[in-house]
């Protein structure tokens, strides 16, 4: 089997990649080729005894799309994207990458001909919900995005689902909940401070919380990413039926809990670590965001991940500290 995951200099990217050297195996055949790429050469996979290349891809370039599928990879995982953040402040930026960068991997893979139709599976995203919402949301929701990140997602998940009705693609969309918590430095989306309020503290350094206490939102471990991701990939085109686009199951919350949730994981002096600082930016575009949802299809379907967010910390503390904690 050959794989290509575009996005795989990104956190996810790098721990899917992991997962599939551990794996050599992915609906048990074993994996021969992996293509890597991203904005900068992605780092090369130790150990894998199979074939790799890796390449610097501007995936907003057609011929670099094309590419990146001419050696006809089985199985695509689509990752590469700008951030939520970035995307609203650099409107051009997002709308080249998000959408013509997914756009123009979808065609690619239209131009290789008839007999191929490789398993692609997109990371979407909560943020094609937009406000007024219900109480929970679940499969019968309309997407009415409030960002420009989440109106570029929306597209790509009508294409993907176009071009599978069409037969050009094997597509799954995964609207993946806020990951957290992130590893490495904070990024540019709007929903880091999610990660840096248990990843800073953890790490004996502060962290800066730009919302209420109060605000609600949806989250899954990089752990539970990958699962989702490695679990797409396997599943049946029939059960899954034409509705290709699916809600990921998550943890709902709010700050104050997560900061409750630190504090029964690491102690008083961790979760003192967090300071406040109000940032009128990030609340409005939190504000836009969906809080809760009832992911019936996914769960149907196998998609699994954690019960609380206790269990979200602890996965980052035994994945990314070696078990320990900064005193």
């Amino acid at each position: 089997m050959h794989i290509l995951i575009t996005g795989a200099g990104g956190m996810i990217g790098r721990k899917l990649t992991a997962r599939l050297v551990k794996d050599c195996e992915l609906n048990g055949r074993a994996i021969e080729k992996l293509t890597l790429t991203d904005i900068g050469v992605p780092p090369w996979p130790e150990p894998f005894a199979g074939e790799v290349e890796t390449f610097a891809a501007d995936i907003g370039d057609f011929a670099t799309a094309k590419r990146a599928v001419e050696a006809r990879p089985d199985v695509i995982f689509h990752l590469a994207a700008v951030v939520s953040g970035e995307a609203e402040l650099d409107f051009e930026k997002g709308m080249r990458v998000n959408l013509d960068g997914s756009r123009a991997l979808l065609d690619a893979i239209r131009e290789v001909g008839e007999n191929y139709h490789p398993r692609f599976v997109f990371t979407s995203s909560i943020a094609v919900f937009g406000a007024p919402f219900p109480e929970a949301i679940d499969d019968e929701f309309h997407l009415t995005p409030l960002t420009s990140y989440g109106a570029q997602k929306a597209v790509v998940e009508l294409l993907l689902a176009d071009y599978t009705r069409r037969g050009f693609v094997d597509g799954v969309g995964i609207r993946l909940p806020t990951v957290v918590v992130r590893p490495g430095r904070p990024n540019k989306a709007a929903s880091g401070f999610f990660s840096s309020i248990i990843r800073e503290p953890l790490a004996g350094e502060e962290a800066v919380l730009p919302v209420d206490d109060s605000v609600v939102h949806w989250h899954a471990s990089p752990r539970a990413a990958v699962g989702f991701l490695i679990h797409a990939a396997s599943l049946d085109r029939d059960k899954l039926g034409p509705r290709i686009n699916l809600t990921m199951p998550g943890v709902c919350c709010t700050v104050a809990e997560q900061i409750a949730a630190l504090r029964r994981v690491a102690g008083d002096k961790v979760a003192a670590r967090i300071r406040r600082a109000p940032d009128p930016l990030i609340q409005r575009i939190v504000a836009g965001w969906p809080r809760r949802f009832k992911p019936e299809r996914a769960l149907a379907l196998g998609f699994k991940t954690e019960m609380s967010f206790d269990e979200i910390i602890r996965a980052h503390i035994e994945d990314e500290l070696d078990g320990k904690i900064a005193a």
